[in-house]
């Protein structure tokens, strides 16, 4: 930004907090516009306006800050615009159309001058006569900038083929991330920052073998948010750059597209943590039935997880706890299982696990003491029902509680 001298730069120190009063209302104003002049922009602000609201008043902000001098040491000149660019080329954006977007945010802050100019008795007018020729000439310098993230994204999609960014997406879920030159070719041909806050996504087919997560990319794109996704071990695999979205925001989008088992990795900080963020998210996705519809994190799933990763202790533990019950015939089989689901759930009260199952609490009694028959096991021994529940777990018995007596 231009320096003023003295005098100006007093009059627009005087001027930014009512500048600053009017981002909210330059914002409304910008995407309105936009809304009723710019067809391809009317979809954009149909599915992410948010996200659309986000980057218009952090860009407003932006120029608003530096042209009265305030630090923006948050990020380079220039760089927001080329981001854009960037964004909206992959969001299929036409480029007159962004440059028309951001050629309205010139005027819109223009404008903004004018009204504070006003509001303060008309005494800076003077001033503006300054300011007007660096408003316009930052206003087109950015418009370059913009154009040019738009044709390198454009390049990039045109010159790098899914094959090869599904290899690149292999290479970092198998530990390459801590090679700086490879992050550094990845990031380039992913089209994505590689350096801040990642997730690794894992999706299972759903129960008619459709992909558990149908149209992610495109969906988070539109909220602004990318991602890459590839095929591993039969499963859907993705990582997704969080960028200024906090973790619940994008699980709530991947919430509503699941159609199978989903997990999710918490987030992590740079490339050399994805490899350790997938291996959790295809745990926690795999110790989902494949008939649910869920998306969760390891940590709402250790104990399965810990029984699925020991399969033959798991399967050890499930003939020692319950082979007698198994055993049974399987009217009684159920009835019995689904009585110590219900009270080992209702913290082992047998009335709460009466008022669950619709039964008198003295049937479960009588039920109980069947099951420690078979089982060799006592209901007020802590072991035993920590044994019971990791058995249960391990035997996958998640179906819904019968309801009859």
């Amino acid at each position: 930004m231009q320096a003023f001298d003295t005098e100006v730069t007093s009059h627009l120190v005087d001027l930014t907090p009512l500048l600053l009063e009017q981002l909210d209302a330059m914002t409304d104003r910008m995407v309105d516009v936009l809304s009723r002049t710019e067809p391809s922009y009317r979809d954009l602000i149909r599915d992410s306006e948010q996200e659309l609201r986000r980057t218009t008043r952090d860009n407003l902000e932006h120029g608003l800050l530096a042209l009265v001098g305030a630090p923006v040491a948050d990020r380079p000149a220039l760089h927001g615009a080329r981001e854009i660019g960037r964004r909206r080329a992959a969001q299929g954006i036409p480029l007159e159309a962004v440059l028309r977007a951001y050629r309205l945010g010139g005027q819109v802050t223009w404008e903004a001058l004018l009204r504070v100019s006003a509001q303060a008795g008309g005494r800076h007018d003077t001033l503006l006569l300054q300011v007007a020729g660096t408003v316009w000439r930052t206003n087109d310098g950015e418009c370059a900038a913009l154009a040019e993230g738009y044709r390198d994204e454009q390049r990039r999609l045109a010159g790098v083929d899914e094959e090869t960014r599904c290899r690149v997406l292999e290479g970092l879920l198998e530990g390459r991330g801590d090679d700086p030159s490879f992050v550094r070719s990845a990031a380039d041909m992913l089209g994505m920052s590689l350096e801040g806050r990642l997730m690794a996504v894992v999706a299972l087919p759903a129960e008619n073998g459709e992909p558990g997560l149908d149209g992610v990319g495109p969906e988070l794109l539109r909220h602004g948010v990318r991602s890459m996704w590839g095929t591993r071990s039969g499963a859907q695999v993705g990582l997704i750059a969080l960028g200024n979205l906090g973790p619940a925001e994008v699980r709530g989008r991947l919430e509503a597209l699941t159609t199978g088992p989903v997990g999710v990795s918490a987030p992590v900080d740079g490339a050399g943590a994805v490899s350790s963020a997938y291996r959790l998210a295809e745990t926690a996705a795999r110790t989902l039935p494949r008939t649910t519809r869920r998306v969760v994190t390891i940590d709402e799933r250790l104990p399965e997880a810990l029984l699925s990763n020991s399969p033959e202790i798991s399967s050890r533990l499930v003939g020692q706890t319950l082979g007698g019950l198994l055993a049974l015939p399987a009217e009684e089989r159920e009835v019995l299982l689904d009585t110590l689901a219900a009270f080992l759930t209702s913290d082992g009260s047998p009335t709460r696990a009466a008022d669950e199952l619709y039964c008198h609490r003295n049937t479960v009694m009588h039920r109980l003491r069947r099951i420690e028959q078979v089982t060799g096991r006592k209901v007020a021994d802590p072991r035993a029902r920590l044994q019971w529940q990791l058995a249960l777990l391990g035997a996958q018995h998640g179906r819904p509680t019968q309801r009859s007596a």
